[in-house]
């Protein structure tokens, strides 16, 4: 059952290639002959490998992503910047970015290549603020369990790029975004902050947002400066080409075509507390192969290292220890849960008692937030190294 369940959530990582998506998207209308191409994200390297793959001869190349997925390519600047907590690569690949865009003219089409996790790959940080501004909001955020489009919101509000900010410095050239999903239902708002889209809210909702989740008071001064200082204004957004090439919906369905007729897919996904879903995972009791997209979230309460996935599966091993008969998988599809090198957990009825065998205590572990220490001790970390593509997470429950 763990090899099936792996080549299940294989099935759903292959679907959303970003090269097989850019391709069929530009099949139709190629890039522009001489128009600069900027990839920006998880899956920039195999988007911008399938745009130059067509020989437009771009004026220029810009990739920003993370370190896994980063490598050399003739004539393209290529910059690996730290995620999910942004660094100085960043914003050199911010101010990389600009200069592009700024140099673009009214008879310029830029192609923008915008994929997940370029929110923390590509800060650009507002007039008043530093890097060092962004790093201890977006820690801060990472840490108070929102949900992705809540932290997105206030990143906008921070960002020169982010939120329509591309489309602001390109103009008036002309943009179109090829735009791959890691956010569960598709908002463009909300994928890498939505540097090509209009904002999720202005600087009266960031900090509406920051209140309700208890961040107000634990964000820098100048940030709470910056935000109750703009006033938003009427001038209209540029007008971009916004297309939606792949998402965690269609990896759904390419596992659920993968397993066969045994699959059950759950429309509703995996959202909110992690606590919750990993209760909703282990009350299903039907045989067969559940399928599962979404993104949850985790309040940090521990100082231990792990991710909203690996905590997912040692919650469900938790929940169900001493059951046979089932297997559990739940992976990001980028191949990296949190700051760490495994992409969530694989685990079944003896996951629990591994984890004892080893030494280890399965309740302290989880209330430190340590489950990546926990899944090792087991066996049970899923470990599938950087796909190159970002559509948020897919879960895979087998049950005989």
């Amino acid at each position: 059952m763990r090899a099936f369940a792996q080549e299940i959530f294989g099935a759903g990582v292959a679907a959303a290639d970003p090269f097989n998506a850019v391709t069929q998207a530009l099949q139709a209308r190629p890039p522009e002959p001489g128009a600069p191409i900027i990839a920006v994200g998880k899956a920039a390297m195999r988007m911008v490998e399938a745009a130059l793959a067509f020989g437009s001869e771009p004026s220029a190349t810009v990739v920003v992503t993370n370190p896994e997925n980063a490598r050399q390519m003739a004539g393209v600047e290529v910059f690996a910047a730290s995620h999910p907590v942004p660094d100085a690569v960043g914003v050199e690949a911010a101010e990389a970015v600009e200069d592009i865009l700024q140099a673009a003219d009214a008879g310029t089409e830029v192609l923008c290549l915008i994929s997940g996790g370029g929110s923390a790959l590509l800060p650009a940080p507002a007039d008043g603020l530093d890097l060092q501004d962004k790093i201890s909001v977006n820690e801060l955020l990472l840490g108070s369990g929102a949900e992705i489009d809540l932290m997105n919101a206030v990143r906008q509000q921070l960002s020169r790029l982010k939120g329509g900010g591309m489309l602001r410095a390109a103009a008036p050239a002309r943009v179109r975004a090829l735009i791959l999903s890691d956010v569960v239902g598709d908002d463009l708002r909300a994928i890498a902050s939505g540097p090509t889209v209009a904002p999720l809210t202005d600087a009266s909702g960031a900090c509406a947002i920051l209140s309700d989740l208890g961040l107000w008071d634990r964000v820098p001064e100048r940030v709470r400066a910056h935000l109750q200082s703009q006033r938003e204004t009427d001038r209209p957004l540029p007008e971009a080409e916004n297309i939606l090439v792949g998402s965690n919906a269609l990896s759904v369905a390419a596992m659920a075509k993968q397993a066969g007729g045994q699959a059950i897919v759950h429309e509703e996904p995996l959202v909110g507390d992690v606590g919750d879903a990993a209760a909703r995972i282990a009350a299903v009791t039907t045989p067969g192969v559940h399928l599962f997209g979404g993104e949850t979230t985790v309040v940090l309460t521990g100082s231990g290292k792990g991710g909203r996935n690996q905590e997912l599966a040692l919650r469900v091993a938790m929940a169900l220890q001493g059951q046979t008969g089932w297997v559990f998988l739940q992976g990001g599809s980028d191949g990296r849960d949190g700051p760490t090198d495994a992409a969530g957990g694989i685990v079944d009825g003896g996951t629990v008692d591994r984890i004892r065998a080893a030494g280890g205590d399965p309740e302290a572990l989880l209330a430190n937030n340590d489950a990546y220490a926990a899944l090792t001790l087991a066996g049970d970390l899923l470990m599938t190294g950087g796909t190159g593509t970002n559509v948020a997470d897919l879960g895979v429950l087998i049950r005989t």
